[in-house]
């Protein structure tokens, strides 16, 4: 009986504010809807980082015939610069930043050349002896690329240094931007959200300020007269958080398997399995933001 009084109490709540419970939905949902994204960013970019940073290589390009680079001076490097620069990538020293490397000869960056672009007209005027000899690093540590930097950027008969992840970390900032700007958005649309559920919540329990002071009277305890306000903010964020998940999965599934995978398929993109991992988290979310501001207005407009 107790039950049925309750959800009784609950249909009736929802008939009378419409309006405001159509409201809460659509806030819920835009506010979990950038939480949502918020947290796909951020395992699009840890799947990209242990996708790639193991595969990352920083490459020594020695100096090569009539090289510009200040640093060459138009002189190709000697087999002493080139040892010494081999001898020092194998060293004791360079060992714990090191984990193997890998030597290119001129010979062998030619043929990579012509594989690349053997169809286009400079090709023709391009020859073995204008390669540069090189050195690709594969690290230990991915993120201590500037140790190598700093120890053969200028070094004698060294042209340059290059880390892959100069190509690839501007794509990881760029998703880290969405996420901060989505996260930001989020927080404000879940304050919005709270003081819509806390507005909805007072002015339900206002048009049954009788029914409540009658409960009271009759020894009701306070759980019995806040349930259904409660449930009735729940109920309207949990519908929020269900249209935020449907959005979720149709935004991965045609957006990103669908236009974006395609489009760069050098990488992994998110999937199903990672909304799946996002949802529970949104729906308590939405439950809890439904408490947290049922909690605030009941404690004042049901005098409990």
């Amino acid at each position: 009986m107790k039950l049925r009084f309750i959800l009784s109490e609950v249909g009736k709540g929802l008939a009378r504010n419409r309006a405001m419970s159509v409201a809460v939905i659509i806030v819920t949902y835009v506010s979990l809807l950038f939480v949502g994204v918020a947290g796909l960013s951020q395992m699009q970019v840890m799947q990209m980082k242990s996708q790639w940073y193991d595969k990352i290589e920083v490459s020594i390009y020695m100096c090569a015939t009539d090289d510009a680079t200040p640093s060459c001076n138009a002189t190709e490097a000697t087999e002493a610069q080139i040892s010494a620069v081999r001898d020092k990538l194998n060293s004791t020293e360079m060992s714990q930043y090191v984990k193997n490397v890998f030597e290119e000869s001129k010979e062998e960056a030619y043929e990579n050349y012509l594989k690349l672009y053997g169809d286009s007209t400079i090709s023709e005027w391009t020859t073995v002896d204008m390669m540069p000899v090189s050195f690709r690093v594969k690290l230990v540590d991915p993120e201590q690329y500037s140790i190598i930097k700093e120890e053969f950027s200028g070094a004698a008969g060294v042209s340059q240094v290059k880390d892959q992840r100069e190509i690839i970390e501007p794509l990881f900032n760029v998703i880290d931007a969405a996420r901060l700007m989505a996260l930001g958005l989020g927080g404000v649309m879940i304050i919005a959200a709270i003081l819509l559920i806390s507005t909805t919540i007072r002015l339900s329990a206002m048009s049954r300020e009788t029914e409540t002071q009658i409960m009271r009277y009759v020894g009701a305890s306070n759980l019995f007269i806040q349930a259904p306000f409660m449930i009735e903010g729940a109920l309207a964020a949990i519908a929020g958080a269900i249209l935020a998940v449907g959005t979720l999965f149709a935004g991965v599934h045609f957006l990103v398997q669908g236009w974006l995978a395609p489009s760069f398929s050098w990488t992994s993109f998110i999937g199903a399995t990672q909304v799946w991992i996002m949802t529970p988290i949104l729906i308590l979310a939405a439950v809890a933001l439904a408490l947290i501001a049922s909690a605030v207005s009941l404690a004042k407009y049901t005098k409990v």
